[in-house]
């Protein structure tokens, strides 16, 4: 096993998740015409990115559970997605929760996350 940091978000790691996940569902992916293979590759792009970006968090860190209130993870991606654009994926842990009305409830360090996500997307704060 590599001794150091390892980096597990990176183009041979999503490129690897992919085609594991293709031949997982090769079967599937034998059916489609092409136009639902580019969707599929792209959805399974985006599963394997937000598997691998929680492993990430994961790593290093002390375990959260229920009974540790207040903790939590937010890891933002930023993605060259070819000219000047860029793909943002965010993942959250324990998972973002809904309280209706527009409200969800986080940790600080979720919270922080989000206010640069909304702050990126030129989205106005909600007070």
């Amino acid at each position: 096993m590599p001794q150091g940091p390892v980096n597990i978000i990176s183009d041979a790691s999503l490129d690897a998740a992919v085609a594991a996940l293709a031949e997982r569902n090769r079967h599937h992916l034998e059916a489609m015409t092409d136009a639902e293979r580019v969707d599929a590759v792209a959805h399974w792009h985006d599963l394997a990115l937000a598997v691998l970006t929680a492993a990430t968090a994961a790593i290093g860190s002390e375990p959260v559970d229920a009974e540790s209130e207040g903790l939590g993870r937010a890891v933002l991606v930023f993605e060259d997605a070819g000219n000047d654009d860029v793909n943002i994926h965010a993942s959250f842990y324990p998972e973002l929760e809904d309280l209706g009305g527009g409200e969800v409830a986080v940790t600080p360090a979720q919270a922080a996350a989000l206010g640069l996500l909304q702050e990126i997307s030129g989205e106005p704060e909600e007070d």
